[in-house]
């Protein structure tokens, strides 16, 4: 973990190179060392169908859901919630300064109880650092 999830309103588009911002997130995320990389996964999801404040077509947004593994203290949610936040929102710098735009991150925690996975991700990376995988 974590999942990032992008959601988007398709106007974004036109205002932004949505695979540069994918990578920066994901990159924002493996920074904060919080997560192993085979954990994190980032995807976005464009919105064709939205409202927006006073329905302007103009208006834009874009909301970040981070969806982690249960068990991480307040103080680090926080502090890799603020570190991925801070790179969108610097990504995003131009198009606020020139539109109407509403930015949203959440972190939810995912309850184990109720989560199912199966990954190998983790054993491909270490083959491709050369390491052994037992």
């Amino acid at each position: 973990m974590p999942h990032l999830i992008v959601e988007y309103s398709a106007n974004l588009e036109a205002e932004l190179d949505i695979p540069a911002l994918m990578h920066c997130i994901h990159k924002a995320a493996l920074e904060t060392g919080v997560f192993p990389v085979g954990g994190v996964r980032t995807r976005a999801a464009r919105r064709d169908i939205y409202e927006i404040a006073d329905g302007h077509d103009d208006n834009v947004f874009i909301h970040v859901q981070v969806r982690i593994g249960a068990g991480r203290d307040k103080e680090v949610r926080h502090g890799a919630g603020a570190h991925i936040f801070k790179a969108l929102t610097g990504v995003l710098d131009d198009v606020f300064a020139s539109k109407p735009l509403g930015i949203s991150l959440e972190i939810s925690e995912i309850d184990p109880d109720f989560s199912f996975r199966k990954n190998n991700l983790h054993d491909y990376l270490k083959q491709r650092a050369g390491e052994s995988v037992n």
